[in-house]
């Protein structure tokens, strides 16, 4: 006998984001990370010079107030907030 309760499927963990080690990127990569992120918050922000954050941002990652997120659906990564994917 099989219940149905309306059970939702299940989302495919292989598709979740997940967070990267830091320092398993290299710095190009890194320095790309930080530039997309300066340049999406603070580049929309009528700031001035948004590059002028990239210090402070890289900072944040090593503090790991930011980490990287990968997106394996988009094949992307990100830095974001730890807990919290974009």
């Amino acid at each position: 006998m099989t219940e149905d309760t309306g059970q939702e499927p299940q989302p495919d963990p292989r598709e979740e984001k997940f967070v990267v080690d830091a320092e398993l990127l290299s710095d190009d990569q890194l320095d790309g990370l930080v530039d997309e992120y300066c340049t999406r918050y603070h580049g929309l922000n009528d700031t001035e010079n948004p590059m002028a954050e990239r210090e402070r941002v890289k900072s944040a990652v090593r503090r790991r107030e930011l980490v990287v997120w990968f997106d394996p659906v988009e094949n992307a990564a990100s830095l974001g907030v730890p807990g919290k994917s974009l």
